[in-house]
Formats: C-alpha cells, structure tokens, sequence
C-alpha cells in the first residue's frame, strides 16, 4: 500500500527534476511510476509550473521512452494524454514525427485538441501520412475542430446522392476560399444545439464573407434541400444542413428565409419507405433555430408547424418553443398561438392586391386556399400572368407566388386550430375577439364563416355584420363575452335554423360546425357505464390511423409483430383533467402478410373506448392482443384506476372525442377500399368488408345523408338521384346504382351486383363546382363524383368500369 510519505517523495524527486531541467529523466521518472504520479495531487502540481515548450519536451521524452518500452499501461498513456493538453501549438519537426508516429500507434493517446495541433504543423510541411489521415478521419467525431481540419485537408465528405448536396460540392469550388471553411465549420454540427464555442468560431468565419452572397448561398442551398427527399441523408450530410441552419440564423434571416426553415421542417418530417421521417434530427434543429428567432416571423412559422406536424419528436419541441415564448412574454400558450398568426400584408379580410406595372394582381382566400386573379393593363381579367408582368416583374411575381402558397400553409394550420376551441373552451371580450379573430386579415377568413355566442346569443356574420339566425344585427358592448359556438346542447330547431341560414347566405364553413355530429351516450353505453363498444371490432389500416390520429392530436405508437407491449391511442385533456383512451390491437400473424417489411402491423382491430383522469396508470397491452393491463408488464407494480363512468364525462368532451374516433374509423376502416370486395389477405375480412360497406350508417353518413336530402333537388345529379335508407340511389341509362352513404362503395342492379370505381383525386374539388356548406368531408365528393358518373353512365370510356357495367366497352 502506498503512504502519504511515498507519494510526497514521488512529488519531491518531480520536483527536483523540473527545478534541474532534466526532462529526460522526468520522462523516465513518471514512466516508471505512472499509476502513483497520476493519482497523486502533489505530482501533478509540481508538474503545473511546467511552461509549454517544456511540455512539448517532456511530452516528446515520454513517447520517445514508452516507444523503448515494453509496458504500454493505461496509466501512462493516460499520463501522456494528460500533459499533451498543454502542448503549444507551435511544435519542432521532431517532435511532430515523434507524436505523429504515436497517435497512430495509440489511436486514441492524445486528446484531440493535441491530435489537431501535430496534424496542422505537419500539414503545414506537406501532405499528412496516409495513416494519419485515418486516425483523424476515426476520432472526428469527437471535435468539431477535427471534422473541420479533415475538410481543409482532405475536402467535405458529403454524399453527393443527395441532390443538393452535390448542388453545394459542384459550387464550393468556384467560390471563394473563405467558404470553403465556412461549410467545413458548418459540417462539425454534430450537436443537438450549437454551443458558444461553435457559434462564435461561425460569427468569425461569416466576418470573412460578403454577406449578401452568403445570404444568397444559404437561401439556395437549403431551398434545394426542402425538395421533397427521396432517401435518408447521411450522418455528414445531416450535419451540414443543420449547420446551414445555424449559419442562416446568425445572419438575421429576413421573413422570407424564416418561411425556408419552417418549410425544411416538414421535407425532414417527409416519411420514406421503410424507414419513416427522412431526418428528425434536421427538423428538430430547425425547430430550434425559429424557437431562438425573435420576431413575428419565426413565431408565425411554429404556430403553423403545431398542427401540421405529426412526429412526436418534434412535435414536442414545437411546444417547448412555444411555451418558451409565452412565458417570455408573460401569456399563455392558446394567446401565443393567436398572436403568432401574422397579416403577410393583406389590406382587408382574406384580399390583398398589388400593382405590378400596369397590371393588378387580387390575392384572394377562397375556402381554406389562396387565388390569385389577374387584370391586365387594360383592366381586363386574363388566366394567368400578363406577360408584361413575367418579363419586367420577375422577382416580384416569384415572391407573390410564394405568399400565396405561404398563405395557403397557414390557413390549413388556422383551420385546424379553430377546429380545437371546442374542447378549448376558450372566451374573448368581444373587442379582443374582433382583433384577433373577426377583423384579423387572414384569421377573419375563417371567422366570420363560422358561428360565435355573443353573451350566449348564437349570431354569425353575413352582409358586413354580425346577424341572428334571423338576420337581424347582433349589438354588443366590447366586454361581451365570445366563445365559438358548438351544437351539442342547443335546440334542434336552432340547429336547423343555422344549418338553413348558412345555405340561403351561401355561407361554406371550414369545417363541420352547424352540421357537426353530435355524439349523445346510448343506450347500450349506459349499460356498460364504463366503456364504449360502439367502435370497437373494426378493421383500420394501422399507418393512416397513425398519422389521423396524430393530425387530431392523440398519442399513438405504431404496433411491431413484435414481443412488446404498447399503450393504447390516447388523448390527453388537460382543461378538463381527463385522458380519452381508443383500445387498439395488431391485427394478423403472417409476418409478410400482416405486416410491413419493417415489422409493423398493416392492419390494427379496434375495441374499446374509455376515460381517465389524466393522471391515471397507464394501461398497456401485448402488441398482438390479449387485453390491457395497467403498468409496462403484468408483473409491474401499478396501482390501476378504474375508468370514469361514461354518464360522468362532461357531454361535449364524449361527442368531440367520439367524433374523432368515428373519424378514424370512417377514413381508416379497410371497409372504405372499393377494392376489397374480395375481403383481402385470404379472404380473411370478407363478413368485415361487405357489413361496413353496406351496413348501418356511421353519425358522419348520417349527417351526410341528412344534407344530401336538402341539396339534393339544387344539384346537377339531383333529376337522376334519390336518397334510399343508407343509399344515394343513381338512375343512370344502362343501370340502377346504389352508393353507400358511408363507404361511398356501390351495388348496381339487378341483383345488388358490386361496382368497383376507384375515385381519383379530382374528387375532392368537387366542392369548387357545388354549393356544399363545410369544407373537409372527402368522402362526400367521393359519393357526389361517383353520383355524376354514373348518371351518364352511357357516356363513360374507362373499361375497367364498362366491363363491369355489362355496356360492351
């Protein structure tokens, strides 16, 4: 055992040799007692005074003695990795062979800052040795300055598959050299966020450039990386664009640069085949370059990205942006959101027009898109640009374009966040309201198409004012409280009436809101009290649940044929203490047939519905079923908590969360696919598919079968169409066509023979061309499509469809 008296000689004799300067014999010294030298405080404060040259000497003697010596212990390389932090960074050329030699030798015997200084004084000489290079290459990971020595050195190691990549290596060379080591810098982003460190070796380097050409570059470079990505970038590519990213926020990007970052979020978030989102670890430092941004820009940019984007990753620093930034300015998050949507411009509610030359564009919001419509210097409306226009007004026409598509993003977002203040519950004084809702030039697009209380009084805006459902005025005082109105509660005869009025004021809502279904418990319900089965044995496809699920704001994981457990989907409330709870299980158990080539199910059977305080265990359940348990594994110590009677959740939270579950299964079930009639894998969901296609009406059909009945006798289709029970029932020339009200799939006669159509995509304008009062059911232009085709049945070419039909086509 060593004594304190041991190691106070081991100090005394370094320091001796320090105060002779016989660095030779200190190496000898510290190299034969390399574990007590290192784990003594005294040896390593004799050793302190040591000035950098002599480090240099002492460290070059130790090597020279260790490359003699047959014990290559841990101690004393970690001995020599210890001093070689001091080595100055000017080194003699025999002691950069010496330490050259050793680093490859022991390929991690010197920290990297060492490893850096040998590597640039014999660069400075000539090329590295081959060997060399490789350590470097090994240990860039470990410092950023490395990654960007191996660039000087060798070039940027990108992977040119990538599109823009290869845009950025074709360019760096004709640039100047300054930008050379700007990317390298920027390729050595290899941390989450950058550190100060990073950011002001970045301030220096972007010193060296013009900063109009760097804006340039950056706004190029990552507009090229926001196109749609068609493979994973590599770990070096990866990093370069999130240290684009962290160059372009330095710079003070102006709005227009804020709108690319918020774009590459989402192309990262783009899911590939087989592997998911493209790279999170991009969008994720996006996310953080708008959440460090100040100004109304950034802020506009994460508002937009809270609904739209579905990858809980990055969802949740969306939500810690903006959190942060409603605690800095001392409001909640719901005002942080209002306040985040900016005007982009727009002089009155959802119009803005611009003069260029002497044409006239008039941007106008259409339902939940943009328009632009064009009048030529005559004052004429023309289809497209004039060309006066495209020639002197180039740049100013690209920006006007890419406002409207810019617009266009935000009303989506917009849609969705009003659509989520029913269960928010949020109020306003009514002059707040008007700021931020009723007059606010893009908000007030959505708005003043849907329906508010007053003090309790229903009114909604027509002819330039607030009105009754009998048009009279709505007169207020500005503390009048506002909040959205919803159905559930209200008189059918006041339902009624706004539905009736929203059609004479040819009033098209964003979304469901005087036509919402309302979702009142069964009878069936109240004998279960605890649980809903009212959605339960249905076959979804797993991945398009998925995402819904996300989009309407509930948890989900994607079930693996996997030994593993999961939760269920579920829905956090937290204005009202409660979490909603959708049971859902993988559904199959051929690997290959059931599932991806990843592993993850195709297809999920669904069960229960329940409720939760939030705070409850969670449940969980085997990823291919046997019911749910509270705690990650049967045998986990969990306290359960039983579920909340059904009769005890407050009625507008049932109806909005049944809605969203009716949702799911209305888009999701494999019942919806017109090409199943063969019921699928082996025919395994043939009983399914044809009892959803053909059976009982969801809430949703039922709503659409009760508009269809009014609209009907107004339509085009109206002389040839008639609604039967579930059917809309189509006489066409050469047969009789019954479309399901909820599937949209169709039986023809005689004999209720099916009728497979596949609707295209054109489908869902078709509200451009007929007067419907909401936006967002797809399914009812599926239905009114497939009712217009039909009716000219004599007219139709597609053979796939005059086969069936028996015309001789």
């Amino acid at each position: 055992m060593t004594t304190t008296t041991d190691t106070t000689w081991y100090a005394t004799r370094v320091r001796d040799l320090v105060a002779a300067d016989d660095l030779t014999a200190l190496a000898d010294h510290l190299h034969t007692h390399a574990r007590l030298c290192l784990e003594s405080p005294e040896v390593r404060a004799e050793l302190r005074p040591l000035s950098r040259p002599d480090v240099a000497r002492l460290v070059h003697a130790m090597v020279r003695r260790q490359q003699k010596s047959r014990n290559r212990s841990w101690s004393t390389l970690e001995l020599i990795g210890q001093l070689a932090r001091r080595l100055p960074a000017e080194l003699t050329p025999e002691q950069l062979g010496a330490l050259a030699r050793y680093a490859v030798r022991a390929s991690y015997g010197l920290p990297p800052g060492a490893l850096e200084i040998v590597a640039r004084g014999l660069a400075a000489a000539g090329p590295l040795p081959a060997d060399l290079e490789k350590v470097l290459a090994a240990r860039s990971g470990e410092s950023q300055r490395l990654r960007q020595l191996l660039v000087e050195l060798a070039g940027l190691p990108l992977d040119p598959a990538d599109p823009w990549a290869e845009q950025i290596l074709a360019e760096l060379p004709t640039l100047d050299p300054a930008w050379q080591r700007l990317v390298g810098h920027a390729s050595t982003a290899t941390t989450p966020r950058p550190s100060t460190g990073w950011s002001t070796e970045a301030s220096r380097l972007l010193a060296a450039v013009d900063p109009a050409e760097a804006r340039q570059l950056l706004d190029r470079w990552l507009a090229a990386a926001g196109r749609a990505p068609q493979r994973q970038p590599t770990s070096i590519n990866a990093d370069l664009l999130r240290g684009l990213l962290w160059l372009v926020e330095r710079t003070g990007p102006a709005p227009e640069q804020v709108r690319l970052i918020g774009g590459l979020v989402e192309a990262m978030l783009r899911r590939l085949p087989g592997i998911g989102p493209a790279c999170p670890k991009v969008a994720n430092a996006a996310v953080g370059v708008l959440g460090r941004l100040a100004g109304e820009a950034a802020l506009a940019q994460l508002a937009r990205l809270s609904t739209r984007v579905t990858y809980k990753g990055t969802r949740n620093e969306i939500g810690r942006a903006l959190d942060a930034r409603a605690a800095a300015m001392g409001i909640g998050r719901d005002e942080i959101e209002e306040l985040a949507v900016p005007d982009y411009g727009l002089t009155e509610v959802g119009r803005h027009e611009v003069v260029l030359g002497g044409c006239r564009a008039e941007l106008l919001i259409a339902g939940t898109g943009v328009s632009l419509i064009w009048h030529n210097e005559a004052g004429r409306q023309v289809k497209s640009p004039p060309a006066a226009v495209r020639r002197d007004h180039a740049a100013r026409l690209a920006e006007l374009k890419g406002l409207a598509k810019e617009i266009t993003g935000m009303m989506a977002a917009q849609t969705a966040r009003l659509d989520g203040l029913f269960l928010a519950q949020r109020t306003w004084t009514l002059a707040g309201w008007r700021q931020r809702y009723l007059d606010h030039p893009l908000v007030g697009a959505l708005a003043r198409r849907l329906l508010w209380l007053v003090d309790g009084v229903p009114c909604g805006w027509a002819d330039g004012a607030l009105r009754t459902v009998d048009d009279s005025p709505v007169t207020a005082v500005d503390d009048a409280q506002v909040r959205i109105w919803h159905p559930i509660g209200r008189p059918v005869a006041e339902v009624v009436g706004w539905r009736e009025w929203l059609e004479r004021h040819r009033v098209v809502q964003p979304f469901k809101q005087a036509h919402r279904e309302v979702y009142l418990l069964t009878p069936a319900e109240e004998n279960t009290g605890t649980y809903s089965n009212r959605f339960a044995g249905h076959i979804l496809r797993q991945h398009q649940y998925h995402a819904l699920a996300a989009i309407r704001g509930w948890s989900d994981r994607l079930r693996l044929m996997v030994d593993d457990s999961y939760p269920p989907t579920s829905r956090e409330l937290p204005g009202w203490g409660l979490r909603a709870e959708y049971w859902v299980e993988g559904c199959g158990d051929e690997y290959g047939v059931d599932t991806t080539d990843s592993g993850s199910y195709l297809r999920l059977v669904t069960d229960q519905v329940r409720f939760y305080p939030i705070a409850a265990a969670q449940n969980w359940s085997h990823a291919s079923g046997g019911g749910y348990t509270s705690g990650r594994w049967a045998w986990a110590e969990a306290r359960p908590t039983d579920p909340l009677p059904l009769d005890q959740i407050p009625p507008l939270v049932l109806s909005e969360i049944m809605r969203d579950v009716d949702l799911f299964v209305g888009v999701a079930s494999v019942g919806n696919d017109p090409t199943w009639s063969d019921g699928g894998p082996q025919g395994r969901f043939r009983d399914y598919w044809s009892s959803y296609s053909f059976g009982e009406l969801s809430a949703t059909a039922e709503t659409r079968r009760d508009l269809l009945s009014r609209l009907l006798p107004r339509l085009a289709v109206g002389q040839r169409a008639r609604i039967d029970g579930r059917f809309l029932v189509v006489d066409g020339d050469l047969r009789t066509y019954r479309i399901h009200l909820g599937s949209g799939n169709i039986l023809m006669s005689p004999n209720d023979t099916y009728l497979c159509i596949v609707a295209d995509r054109a489908a869902g304008r078709l509200g451009d061309q007929q007067f419907l009062p909401f936006e967002g059911d797809g399914m009812l232009a599926v239905i009114l499509s497939k009712a217009m085709l039909l009716a000219k049945d004599a007219e139709i070419t597609d053979v796939t469809i005059t086969r069936q039909i028996g015309s001789g086509g």
